[in-house]
């Protein structure tokens, strides 16, 4: 985790909605005078989701107005092989988004309304891992003019879901979300068991199968996805980011009457005759 103002991916892109997710978003129609936090992720094997979940209900506990935004990757060069789970040619279609990632690409995404507009107090931005970076469609978000008009301005922090590295991903997220105006305050990463070669193999396992298997080729192999611990680390990085926004309404709450966001405000009375 880094530490900072915080303290303290997958079942089909173009899937419906889980249960959980929509039980979730409900909440988006629900009014409060709270601080105001979205999350937008990516997920195709749900980990981004579960992730997002845990911190939401921590966050929620502590008062604040939570929505959810699912990014949705539906460009015809990618799409089609996040359409079902498991992968039809996990090995291939998990090769075949290489030169993507490498070449930083973006592509056609789905972007829910919250994620389009909208004035928040935070923006936290989950990612999974493609080929040590960025996955492509929250690139493909961060360098949007939606991405512009809800982080301008605004605080953000990022989670990473991985297999092994995560500094890439991190790094690429912080960089983007600022140059669109955005603030970075801190960030956490859930990684995967195995080493580098055993993680890869627990996943192309997994993306081909649709479960975890003792063994992929002859080798024995660890469960793929998020670790047991990560409900214990999602909440407490959610609990410090839920401490970062009380203290800054504390902070407003005791700004003198003609002071807002620490800048002061032209009490000049202009007559309408003027």
């Amino acid at each position: 985790m880094e530490r900072g103002w915080g303290g303290s991916s997958v079942g089909g892109a173009l899937l419906s909605l889980t249960e959980s997710e929509n039980s979730l978003m409900s909440s988006n129609d629900t009014t409060t005078t709270g601080p105001r936090v979205l999350f937008v992720y990516f997920t195709y094997t749900q980990q981004s989701l579960k992730v997002a979940e845990t911190m939401a209900e921590v966050l929620r506990e502590r008062g604040c107005d939570v929505r959810l935004a699912r990014i949705e990757l539906t460009d015809s060069r990618w799409a089609e092989r996040f359409t079902r789970f498991p992968l039809r040619h996990a090995l291939f279609d998990i090769v075949g988004m290489m030169p993507a990632q490498l070449r930083g690409a973006t592509g056609e995404i789905s972007v829910p309304d919250e994620a389009n507009d909208g004035d928040y107090d935070l923006v936290v931005v989950g990612s999974p891992t493609w080929w040590l970076k960025t996955s492509v469609p929250i690139r493909s978000w961060l360098k949007s003019d939606a991405a512009g008009r809800v982080l301008d301005g605004k605080r953000f922090a990022t989670y990473v879901v991985c297999r092994r590295y995560y500094g890439f991903n991190v790094r690429g997220v912080k960089k983007l979300g600022t140059e669109r105006g955005g603030e970075y305050v801190d960030g956490i990463h859930f990684s995967f068991a195995g080493g580098q070669i055993r993680s890869l193999m627990s996943l192309i396992s997994y993306f081909g199968k649709g479960e975890n298997r003792e063994r992929y080729l002859g080798v024995k192999i660890p469960p793929t996805n998020l670790k047991p611990d990560y409900l214990a680390q999602a909440r407490a990085f959610a609990t410090g980011l839920a401490d970062g926004l009380v203290a800054d309404r504390q902070t407003d709450s005791a700004l003198p009457s003609t002071e807002h966001n620490g800048r002061p405000i032209d009490t000049t009375k202009v007559s309408a005759h003027e």
